[in-house]
């Protein structure tokens, strides 16, 4: 047995040119169901089995079946061949943003198959890749009555944990989405901050490839539109080279030298990164700065952010209707309503009414009803 193991680790090597050993005798225990699985792929995946094993946490490795590898490489495949647009995803970015089984350090699940067969029918008249994300972040989520919570039993978890509770904050739904996203052969990766430039606080999304990358809020989608979201004032102005105040999206592969800042479990550094924070200035960059952003939230006597319509009027007859944010929404997602500086409005909920100086973004106006 342990020759015909050193046999195949030879010949794979020689095949590759590379050296697979080091990272087998990583697995410990385990390296016999790497060795298993790498045995019994088909040719034409096995470029991508190697390429996880080269590039997956240590812990993986010492844990994952070969049943899990084979299964998750071959749907991966699967769902990237048979995609309407197989020939528009280059190979590296199947292999960074469709291939891997998890993001970040999330219960490793087995729902790849399951969401294939439940969302592939959802894109069927889908005629871009940009519009099938959309469509998924447009109707998952209520398909899978999975809402946004900050009573969730934790951040980062896995879509299994995320269903079972019904609830998850944006890093669970954007990690539901980006595995949505992967099964049916779209491009995803997970993108957030540690904290925004205003110390406001942390926040996760999604990036799919369509000729380059796009992003949307995970459960937060405007109508079917990309590259929007109420968090874009905020990524406007990130800090490139800030592990706290920049923007990075997760990848697999071992060129980069950032780790994934994650805010839940800030002393695991073992998941790599690309700073993106350029992107978000540069595309972002035309926001017109003489009007200003403010914020408005409504509340109920327990401290509950509701729903409810807010009118705003002001100078040259300015008249604003729009529906404050409830607790499905994001903490910091709140009805943002640009005003030029320097002018004074008045807003009004039910028969509570606020007047303000639109002086600078830090303006919030709360409103509290018995």
């Amino acid at each position: 047995m342990v020759k015909y193991f050193l046999s195949f680790i030879i010949i794979f090597h020689c095949i590759y040119g590379n050296n697979i050993e080091n990272y087998l005798n990583l697995a410990g225990n385990n390296q016999y169901q790497l060795i298993k699985a790498l045995n019994q792929i088909s040719t034409d995946n096995r470029k991508g089995l190697s390429w996880l094993i080269k590039r997956m946490p240590s812990d993986d490795l010492k844990t994952l079946s070969c049943e899990y590898l084979l299964k998750n490489t071959s749907l991966a495949y699967e769902a990237w061949r048979n995609s309407p647009w197989f020939k528009n995803i280059p190979e590296n970015i199947f292999l960074d943003n469709i291939l891997p089984y998890a993001n970040l350090n999330e219960r490793r699940d087995n729902r790849r198959e399951d969401f294939r067969k439940m969302f592939l029918p959802l894109i069927s008249d889908a005629e871009s890749l940009s519009e099938a994300a959309a469509i998924l972040n447009n109707s998952i989520f209520e398909k899978l009555n999975v809402v946004y919570s900050t009573k969730r039993p934790k951040a980062d978890q896995s879509p299994g944990e995320s269903i079972k509770a019904g609830m998850a904050s944006c890093t669970g739904l954007s990690i539901l989405l980006i595995s949505a996203c992967r099964s049916v052969g779209i491009p995803a990766r997970f993108v957030g901050t540690s904290n925004w430039y205003d110390k406001s606080g942390n926040h996760s999304w999604v990036e799919i490839w369509d000729d380059g990358w796009h992003f949307t809020g995970a459960a937060e989608p405007t109508e079917f539109r990309l590259n929007d979201g109420w968090f874009i004032e905020k990524a406007s102005k990130a800090q490139k080279g800030s592990l706290e105040y920049g923007i990075f999206a997760v990848t697999w592969n071992k060129v980069f030298d950032n780790h994934f800042p994650m805010d839940w479990l800030p002393s695991l550094k073992s998941y790599r990164s690309y700073d993106v924070s350029d992107y978000y200035i540069q595309v972002l960059s035309d926001i017109d700065s003489s009007l200003v952003p403010i914020s408005f939230r409504v509340f109920d006597s327990e401290g509950q952010r509701k729903s409810k319509e807010i009118t705003i009027s002001g100078p040259d007859n300015f008249l604003f209707r729009g529906l404050s944010k409830n607790e499905e929404n994001d903490t910091n997602d709140h009805l943002i309503v640009r005003l030029p500086r320097g002018k004074m409005f008045k807003a009004v909920v039910d028969s509570e009414e606020r007047q303000f100086t639109v002086i600078d973004e830090s303006l919030l106006i709360d409103f509290k009803l018995d």
